[in-house]
């Protein structure tokens, strides 16, 4: 068995391939690769990776994770925790990759839940007594002319029953005026 770097190791190695999703490097000392991640290259976001490295480039990484699938291990670098002139780790205490993983974890999809307008739709507005609205929402004008919602098609029969109402209310109202002049 080749000798593999340990977790958390920083090591210096050479490009093998770039990918439109990553960077494979060679480890020093064994014939085993591993991946750095476009999200893992660099502190600002990559979008081609083959605009960092190119094939044969010397680069300082970190192993930050081991995984075995289908019986081959699986190595994650990270060239954005480490000083790429120096090699020295900018993360010894590995608290920007706890923080990334944390964000991996922490993402919910809502897009299934859907809202529902009922407790709106509900309402009965204090200032005109419309259904629908709230007061401040309210188009009422101080001359007394209501604005409202357009009825469902079983409140038509109710509403134009109202709307007939008030125009009885109004005319009165009209005419008692004029008669005072």
């Amino acid at each position: 068995m080749e000798p593999l770097p340990e977790l958390y190791a920083v090591f210096q190695g050479e490009v093998a391939t770039v990918t439109e999703y990553g960077a494979f490097i060679k480890i020093p000392g064994c014939r085993k690769q591993g991946l750095v991640h476009k999200t893992h290259m660099s502190s600002c976001r990559v979008d081609k990776p083959s605009e960092m490295v190119d094939v044969g480039d010397k680069v300082w990484v970190k192993v930050i994770g081991k995984e075995m699938k289908d019986d081959k291990l699986k190595l994650s670098l990270s060239m954005k925790v480490v000083n790429q002139g120096t090699g020295k780790d900018l993360d010894p205490n590995n608290v920007s990759l706890d923080q990334d993983e944390r964000k991996k974890r922490t993402f919910r999809d809502y897009t299934s839940q859907k809202i529902t307008l009922e407790a709106v739709l509900n309402t009965v507005c204090k200032k005109c007594g419309c259904k629908g609205h709230f007061a401040k929402e309210c188009f009422m004008q101080p001359g007394g002319t209501k604005y409202s919602l357009i009825p469902e098609e079983e409140e038509e029969g109710a509403a134009t029953a109202e709307l007939e109402k008030n125009k009885k209310t109004s005319l009165t109202d009209d005419s008692s005026e004029k008669r005072k002049k």
